[in-house]
C-alpha cells in the first residue's frame, strides 16, 4: 500500500519541524530589535571591515534568525528590523518556498546592505520585495578572521549570511520575498 510510506514521511518532516528553533518571531519589537543588535555585534566582531561597511549604508535589514526546514518541499522563515542611521525604522519578514532534495532544519542570520538612497528607496515602495526579481543581492562571502574591502564594493545592495558559529557560507536568497510587517 502506498498510504504508509506517505505517512512515514510526514511523520518525519512533522517532527523535524517540531524541533526546528523557533524563527525570529520575537514576542516584541523591542525583543526583535535587540537580537538584531546582538546580530550586528556578532558581525562586527567576526568580520573585519563590517563595522565601516555598515556606516557607508543608507539602512540596513537584519534578519537574527532565518530558519529553513524541510523534506522533500521545504519552507523558509524569518523577522528583522530595518535600520536606518543606526536606529530601526520598520519590521519585514522573509518567506521562501523550496522544492527538491532536502532534508532537515537549518537556522542562519542574514544582514542585507542598502548601499545608496535610490535601493533603498526601490525596496521601501515595493510590497513584497522578491530577491532576483525586484532587486539583486550582491552575497559577500567571508572566512572566519577574514575582512572586507570596503573599497571594492560597488553593488547597490549588498548581503551576508551567518551561521550560529558566525562563519560566513557561501547561500542564495534569490526566490525569498521580503514583506513589511507592523510590530
Amino acid at each position: 500500500m502506498t498510504l504508509k510510506p506517505f505517512l512515514s514521511a510526514m511523520l518525519v518532516f512533522m517532527a523535524i519541524w517540531a524541533a526546528a528553533p523557533a524563527p525570529a518571531a520575537a514576542a516584541s519589537a523591542s525583543a526583535l530589535e535587540a537580537d538584531a543588535q546582538d546580530t550586528l555585534e556578532r558581525f562586527y566582531r567576526s568580520v573585519g571591515g563590517a563595522r565601516d561597511l555598515a556606516q557607508k549604508s543608507v539602512g540596513m535589514l537584519v534578519f537574527p534568525s532565518v530558519v529553513k526546514a524541510g523534506m522533500g518541499i521545504g519552507g523558509e522563515y524569518g523577522e528583522g528590523v530595518l535600520f536606518e542611521r543606526g536606529r530601526p525604522n520598520a519590521y519585514y519578514n522573509t518567506v521562501s518556498a523550496s522544492i527538491g532534495f532536502q532534508l532537515g532544519v537549518q537556522a542562519r542570520s542574514v544582514i542585507i546592505m542598502f548601499m545608496n538612497r535610490q535601493a533603498l528607496a526601490s525596496f521601501r515602495r515595493a510590497d513584497g520585495w522578491k530577491v532576483g526579481v525586484d532587486g539583486s543581492i550582491a552575497i559577500i562571502t567571508v572566512g572566519v578572521g577574514g575582512s572586507i574591502d570596503t573599497s571594492r564594493i560597488t553593488s547597490p545592495i549588498v548581503g551576508f549570511i551567518l551561521d550560529p558559529k558566525g562563519l560566513m557560507y557561501n547561500l542564495t536568497l534569490e526566490g525569498s520575498k521580503i514583506s513589511r510587517i507592523r510590530k
